[in-house]
Formats: C-alpha cells, sequence, structure tokens
C-alpha cells in the first residue's frame, strides 16, 4: 500500500538537492573563519595542524572562533551529505514516474542538473572535513588531487550530458516554452558547471606540482567559459520573457542565482591566479585582485537588490517562508546569502587586506566582517526555517516548481 505524504518533502523534486547544496555552502562558510583567522604558513589552505598550532598558542577569542568553525563544519557537512544521500535515493523512482517523464518533456528539464551540481559540492565539503578533521592529510595531498580531478571531470561529463540531452531536445525539435521561461531557472546548468569548474581548480591552486596544478587550471577553464556562455543565454532569454509576462513567482528566488555563480567563478579565478603565479610565472598584484573582487562583489550586491525588490513585490516571503505554502524553490535563497557571505570574505581579506586599505583584525575589519557574519547567522536561520517546514510533518500547502 502506498504511503500517503504528510509532508512536502515526499513530494520530491530534483530541486531538493538544493537543500543539500545550502548545507554544503554553509560548512564553507565556518571554513572561511579558519582560512582567514589562522595562520597557515606554506599552504594555501589551513589544515588539522595548523588548528591545532592556533588552539595551542592563540587567544581565548580564537579558540572560541576556532571551536565555533570545527563544529559548524561538521553539522553542516554532514547534513550536506545526509541530505545528498537521501536526494540520490529518490532520483531513480522519480525518473521512471509520471511525474519524472513530464518534467523531462518541459523547461523543467534542467532541473535535473540540480544532481551535478550536488555532487560538485558535496566532493568540495568532503576535501574540507579531510582538511580539518584527519591529520596528516597535506602529506598524501598530491596522491589525492588527481583522485579529485577525476571525479570532478566524471561529474562535469554527467552535467554536460545533461545539458546537451536537453539542448538536443528543444533546439533539435522545438518545445521550449519561452513564454514560461519568466525567471532565471534556466541559469541552473551554469551555476552546476561553474561549481565543476571551482572543484577542478583547487588543484591549480594548492599542488606543489606543475603538471598537476596546470592540469587543474586548464579543465576549470573550460567549465569556467561554458559556465558563462550558458549563463548569458540564459539570462537574456529570462529577462526577455519577465519583461512580456512578469516574473514567475514560484521562481522569484532564482533572480538571485547569479550570485552564487559569480562567488564560485570568483573563487575559481583565484586560485588559477594563485597557481599561475607559483607555477608560470604569471604575477597580479593586489590592486588587481581587489579590482576583480570589487566588480564581482558589486555585481552580486546589484543582483540582491534586484532579487530582494521582486521578492517584495509578488509577497514570495508572506507566501513561502513564513505563510501557509510552501515551494521546494525556496531553498535557492540560501545559496546566494551563503555566496554572498564567502565573497565578503574574500573582498576584505584577499582585497582590502592584502591592498593595505584595511588593518587586518582592526575596527573597520570587524566592521566589515560583521556584515558577512550577519549574511551566514540569517542563511543559517532560513536553513533551519525551510527544514522544518519541508521535513517536519506540519500540513502545508505545496506550490510545485518548474
Amino acid at each position: 500500500m502506498p504511503r500517503i505524504p504528510t509532508r512536502p518533502a515526499d513530494t520530491w523534486s530534483p530541486l531538493y538537492f538544493l537543500a543539500s547544496v545550502g548545507a554544503g555552502g554553509l560548512a564553507v562558510t565556518f571554513f572561511m573563519y579558519l582560512m582567514f583567522w589562522i595562520p597557515h604558513p606554506g599552504r594555501s589552505v589551513p589544515v588539522f595542524e595548523d588548528i591545532a598550532a592556533a588552539l595551542g598558542a592563540g587567544s581565548p577569542l580564537r579558540t572560541v572562533a576556532i571551536a565555533l568553525a570545527a563544529a559548524g563544519i561538521a553539522v553542516f557537512g554532514a547534513m550536506n551529505l545526509y541530505l545528498l544521500a537521501w536526494n540520490l535515493r529518490r532520483v531513480g523512482p522519480f525518473v521512471a514516474s509520471e511525474r519524472g517523464r513530464s518534467l523531462g518533456a518541459g523547461n523543467a528539464q534542467t532541473q535535473m542538473m540540480a544532481l551535478p551540481l550536488a555532487l560538485a559540492m558535496s566532493v568540495n565539503v568532503a576535501f574540507i572535513l579531510g582538511l580539518v578533521f584527519v591529520p596528516g592529510l597535506w602529506s598524501v595531498v598530491e596522491v589525492l588531487f588527481p583522485v579529485a580531478l577525476a571525479a570532478f571531470l566524471a561529474i562535469g561529463a554527467l552535467a554536460l550530458r545533461q545539458l546537451g540531452g536537453f539542448l538536443g531536445r528543444v533546439i533539435g525539435s522545438g518545445g521550449f516554452d519561452c513564454k514560461s521561461n519568466n525567471s532565471f531557472a534556466q541559469l541552473l546548468p551554469a551555476f552546476s558547471l561553474a561549481m565543476v569548474g571551482v572543484g577542478l581548480s583547487a588543484p591549480g591552486a594548492m599542488s606543489g606540482t606543475a603538471l598537476t596544478a596546470g592540469i587543474a587550471i586548464i579543465a576549470s577553464t573550460f567549465f569556467l567559459v561554458a559556465a558563462v556562455v550558458i549563463a548569458a543565454v540564459g539570462m537574456v532569454l529570462g529577462i526577455r520573457s519577465m519583461l512580456e509576462n512578469g516574473v514567475a513567482v514560484e521562481q522569484a528566488p532564482t533572480l538571485m542565482i547569479v550570485i552564487p555563480l559569480m562567488t564560485v567563478l570568483g573563487i575559481l579565478l583565484i586560485r588559477q591566479d594563485h597557481g599561475l603565479h607559483v607555477h608560470f610565472e604569471s604575477h597580479g598584484s593586489a590592486g588587481d585582485m581587489l579590482t576583480m573582487l570589487t566588480r564581482f562583489l558589486s555585481l552580486e550586491l546589484l543582483f540582491a537588490l534586484f532579487g530582494v525588490t521582486v521578492l517584495r513585490a509578488t509577497g514570495y516571503i508572506r507566501r513561502f517562508i513564513s505563510g501557509s505554502e510552501t515551494s521546494v524553490g525556496s531553498y535557492a535563497l540560501i545559496c546566494p546569502g551563503v555566496a554572498l557571505s564567502v565573497m565578503m570574505q574574500f573582498w576584505i581579506n584577499k582585497g582590502l587586506v592584502a591592498a593595505g586599505l584595511v588593518a587586518r583584525f582592526g575596527l573597520a575589519y570587524w566592521a566589515l566582517t560583521g556584515v558577512a557574519l550577519a549574511a551566514q547567522v540569517a542563511m543559517i536561520v532560513l536553513m533551519l526555517v525551510l527544514n522544518r517546514r519541508h521535513f517536519g510533518r506540519a500540513q502545508l500547502a505545496a506550490s510545485p516548481a518548474e
């Protein structure tokens, strides 16, 4: 006898992969504490040994920060992996169902690209968990980098195959509904490709072997270019439809997908810049880095203002966050806040501090960092609220997301 759905999550959608992605992003926000607040000499990222040394020699405030970071990484890293596994168990039955076949015949076919997005995020989270909690990992990291490259390339191949299937269908035989494309939902493939690219760029920044770094930089560049092209096309199509038809209310959170896209591509370029500097004698200045990060942050702030304006105009928060309705697309609101927090951390530390405009750990530094931390806390609260609404037993009216 089939089980009667008693909660919104029982009616599964590929967009529930965004819950896993959001949890993974929150783990990354806690890693920023370790990345920028404790010394890690000779390495581009902190590892277990750096954290242990900082605990033994740091101030009480630093000890609290490290404890918070470790707890946050552990909790949200575990949540990321749990939600990934929960979603993966539901993919097969959904694809074989009538709902799955219907989704695969319309614009929403690209929602399945939330799968490679979530897989790529979880590989990144697993690497962070290893850095923070596994002693001696850095001593074998050069062996792990080729494995990581292979994993991300396999995920990238899956993403390209899914995208190719969608484009082959809609371009080869038509059927793309431009009228119902009144959102930025078609930027999800770009986000997925960008997440693969940022994962591929990690060995480019961290490897001590020029060949490994070179392969990582080349491979990540391909996915960077692919993400930019797909994003540009998706934005043009979405804006044109929104101007004619107005925004689809349930898909309004997608208007801010540009924010995590910019953060992921920004980190990708930072990693490439470091690898090119270390291995290939390409020397960018602190001013160049500040300019690049400021441009990315400016774009994110513009789209944040745009998205919040539309959310308020459509009453989205009142309906789907605090009201009686639920929409799985609400999980798309977590990534922009997380991405803005992470980009702020990079802008402050790699931009302002490195350029000498702000003193590290000074008053201005903590005032700006407070903005990043406020965004992080807001997204933690939103994640908990959405999990309770979607995975709890309360009877709420679920709205489909296409």
